[in-house]
């Protein structure tokens, strides 16, 4: 979950991450065409997905962003779970019957979800649906899910009972009534589908920022050092201005939490993000800050970040090329922050308040 980047200052808008630039000399840039700045956004998987991109001219950067646009919308009518007629609905409804032979972005993104599932002992879930279908209607009713149904729902979870076999390009779900749920994985896919789309266009410096995943390429021309993202608190008052930053450029960083999605029940806060070993929400203010070389991986991995917790979720994240994180936890005395090794080697900076 990030906020998305507006013209002026810092501004906390749909998640918990917000965005500015560093101003900077162009130094060594003077070859370059003179590029102008432009801002595009769209809804699309349940969230506004946002575009700044430098281009020439007004009509090259209109024509790589509803390319982008479009590649992002292709891609939510095959992975939502949302719509009855996705390409992961009509898997999904086959659950229990013989393998299906699927789109090779289905097929990518759910080689990727099994892939970080095995290296998270199953803090990462695809397979969650039936669990996360109980926990939006609790949202609705603000009632714990009964516990015969999240018994229930509970043994139709497991990525073991998903098969992926490349030589076909095709998925079985062993059980009926599983359902998948691309969320922890889906918006980090399509911003970098949609980086892949501008650069086909020629576009080398932007930013698409989906929802709580942001993946950059190269910097703005005035910023030579990157592109600046702020790491909002874990505060109940959303206007908290940040006080770390990082300063990226060709990477992606994604922060899961419970900033913004979550329902209060019984006096007890829980997360939207749900454990896939015990079905529960997650209770506690946490966020964890994932930075990796693409956006399909720091998606996933912040997801199974928050759902281990730092001292088993950090060990991924070394063990991942490339990757550093940061892990907060607010507690009465404040906020606690444990980094992974390689997090010193970012720009980052932290301010007193």
């Amino acid at each position: 979950m990030t906020a998305i980047p507006r013209d002026l200052g810092l501004l906390p808008l749909v998640g918990v991450v917000a965005m500015h630039f560093l101003s900077g000399s162009a130094a060594g840039q003077a070859a370059e065409p003179a590029l102008e700045r432009h801002t595009f956004a769209e809804p699309h998987m349940g969230t506004r997905f946002k575009i700044i991109l430098y281009a020439p001219d007004q009509a090259t950067a209109q024509q790589a962003a509803r390319a982008a646009f479009a590649r992002v919308a292709e891609l939510d009518r095959i992975m939502s779970d949302y719509d009855a007629a996705s390409e992961l609905m009509q898997l999904c409804r086959k659950a229990g019957g013989p393998p299906v032979r699927v789109s090779e972005d289905l097929f990518r993104v759910l080689l990727r979800a099994q892939e970080m599932s095995r290296r998270s002992d199953g803090a990462f879930d695809v397979t969650i649906g039936p669990v996360v279908k109980l926990w939006r209607r609790s949202r609705k009713t603000l009632r714990l899910p009964e516990p015969t149904a999240l018994r229930q729902a509970l043994e139709l979870v497991g990525h073991q009972r998903l098969r992926l076999d490349e030589s076909t390009r095709s998925v079985q779900l062993l059980q009926p009534g599983m359902q998948l749920d691309l969320g922890g994985i889906a918006k980090g896919y399509a911003a970098d589908a949609a980086q892949q789309v501008l650069r086909k266009h020629g576009i080398h410096r932007a930013l698409v920022a989906a929802g709580g995943d942001i993946v950059v390429s190269g910097p703005p021309p005035e910023a030579p050092r990157g592109w600046t993202i702020g790491i909002t608190p874990l505060d109940d008052d959303p206007t908290t201005p940040p006080k770390r930053y990082l300063t990226l450029q060709n990477a992606a960083v994604s922060t899961s939490g419970d900033a913004e999605q979550y329902v209060e029940i019984e006096c007890r806060r829980y997360s939207h993000i749900v454990d896939p070993r015990t079905g529960i929400g997650l209770v506690g203010r946490v966020s964890a800050t994932v930075v990796a070389r693409d956006g399909t991986t720091a998606d996933s991995l912040a997801t199974a970040l928050v759902v281990l917790g730092p001292d088993k979720g950090m060990p991924v994240i070394d063990a991942t090329e490339g990757a550093a994180a940061l892990f907060i936890r607010k507690t009465e005395a404040g906020e606690e922050a444990r980094m992974s090794q390689r997090f010193s080697q970012l720009a980052y900076r932290e301010e007193a308040r």
